[in-house]
């Protein structure tokens, strides 16, 4: 984005960049009213769907007057935000508002007040039964829950001393809401789900999360195959996903099979660097991804190619050190191998997508989320970017800005990507097996294709009955552009 950059930087004035003429009023209300203006303005400028709100249209209002007395119509900066969205819930899904951007930052890091674990799903156990539980997806090191020997699969059946049935399973949305939380686990055996009398109060704490989780070197039917689970685009940790394709290029590898089941998404930047180790045959000339603004922002239009070189972000500030390293590329994959969930979204999406025009990418697992948007975010400051910002508030924004497109103008996938071999990790809730087990119900599969054998998609187990309504983590469904990446190159 460096039409961008360059903007940001000049310190130019927000609204003589818009499509605004002379003649249009330009509100600027009282003070008590600077959240909701920098809300307002906000969209109103760098929106992708600004056009399509007509409470965002640049002549929508005539007086300071007639701007206040909208803005006194919504009891908080949050109910401001959500009324301007564009048919919320069904178009824009995805656009957030926060009152703390420190917490934001603090997740681009990898860093956020955690338990130290991910929940796998919640199922109705059996079809003649109403109990419900609950399995670990995976457990992040040096956290809470490592420390309390939590590991993924374990199953729990028990959440502050509630036991989970269909009527009462949305007290799980307390791992999301309170600071503290105590567990009941549980085996199953013949159908039976037994308590082990093992009982865990967790409490969060700041924890750091390195999104490369797992990688090996899998040697199945005399092919090595590469397999990496990779749960975040974050820029803080871009050298140690380099290190894992330097791991896999020593070895030869003849496949790579990219776990994204826990991956919601990240840097775009990232993305374009992860696309270029798998594919290494592409040149720095050539397309991976395009990002389209809205009408008023036509000229921060981006075109990402594949890259050599990687940029190095602290993982305490976020912001790029000037260090670049080089990006080890690997040229001898015709096709890529993606696990996915319904959890799989944004920028593990942009994956697929932009790498589909250059290899054979087989999708193994369920159909995806289905975000073909992204963002940056905008802070209260005379260019929404991170300068000067208003110090009387710490509010700011992360709406959708643009849309991503591959090299062919390809971005249909708002339903998601329908996987080419269907396994639902759900399905075996009672026998989760560890990341790279040759077992594991969709590694298994990937590991059978690649080998031209029989899919274990074929002979799945009785469909399990997922359940709904239980919130999503912070910030896990995204695919932005970093403030620290904003600020340089």
């Amino acid at each position: 984005m460096k039409k961008f950059f360059y903007f940001l930087l000049t310190g130019m004035v927000l609204w003589s960049c818009s499509d605004n003429d002379d003649e249009t009023f330009i509100p600027h209300p009282s003070e008590e009213y600077e959240i909701q203006d920098f809300v307002w303005k906000g969209l109103n400028e760098w929106y992708f769907w600004q056009e399509d709100v007509e409470n965002l249209g640049d002549g929508r209002f005539a007086s300071n007057k007639a701007y206040e007395d909208f803005l006194n119509t919504h009891n908080s900066p949050e109910a401001l935000f959500e009324d301007l969205l564009y048919r919320k819930d069904e178009i824009d899904r995805f656009s957030w508002i926060v009152d703390d951007y420190e917490v934001l930052l603090g997740s681009f890091r990898g860093e956020s007040e955690s338990f130290g674990f991910e929940i796998g799903d919640l199922v109705k156990a059996y079809q003649d039964d109403d109990a419900v539980i609950m399995y670990v997806g995976y457990v992040i090191p040096n956290s809470p829950a490592s420390e309390a020997g939590i590991k993924r699969g374990d199953i729990i059946y028990k959440v502050d001393d509630v036991e989970l049935n269909t009527s009462n399973y949305q007290v799980v949305n307390n791992f999301y809401n309170n600071t503290s939380i105590k567990l009941g686990f549980a085996t199953v055996e013949d159908n039976v789900i037994t308590p082990t009398g093992n009982t865990q109060i967790l409490n969060t704490r700041t924890v750091l999360e390195n999104p490369v989780h797992h990688s090996e070197v899998i040697s199945y039917n005399n092919k090595k195959i590469g397999y990496l689970v990779y749960n975040g685009f974050r820029n803080t940790y871009n050298g140690e996903l380099n290190d894992i394709f330097e791991d896999f290029k020593g070895e030869n590898i003849d496949e790579l099979v990219l776990d994204l089941r826990y991956n919601g998404g990240g840097s775009v930047e990232t993305c374009t660097y992860l696309a270029s180790m798998i594919y290494g045959k592409a040149s720095a000339s050539d397309v991976f991804a395009e990002s389209i603004f809205n009408t008023k922002n036509t000229g921060e239009n981006t075109t990402d190619t594949f890259a050599d070189k990687a940029r190095i972000f602290d993982k305490s500030s976020g912001n790029d050190t000037g260090d670049k390293i080089e990006i080890n590329r690997i040229s001898s994959l015709s096709r890529l191998y993606v696990l996915t969930s319904a959890a799989t979204a944004s920028a593990s999406e942009m994956i697929i997508n932009g790498l589909r025009p250059y290899m054979e990418v087989v999708v193994v697992g369920d159909t995806t989320y289905g975000k073909n948007v992204g963002s940056f975010t905008l802070f209260d400051s005379p260019t929404f970017d991170y300068k000067d910002v208003n110090p009387n508030h710490l509010y700011a924004m992360q709406p959708i800005t643009f849309t991503i497109y591959n090299k062919d103008g390809e971005s249909d996938y708002t339903h998601g990507f329908t996987p080419d071999i269907p396994v639902f990790e759900y399905n075996y809730w009672d026998d989760i097996r560890p990341f790279g087990d040759t077992d594991e119900a969709l590694l298994a599969t990937a590991l059978q294709d690649i080998s031209g054998l029989q899919a274990r998609s074929a002979a799945q187990p009785e469909e399990a009955s997922r359940m709904k309504g239980i919130r999503k983590k912070p910030f896990s469904r995204e695919m932005y552009i970093t403030p620290g990446e904003m600020k340089s190159e």
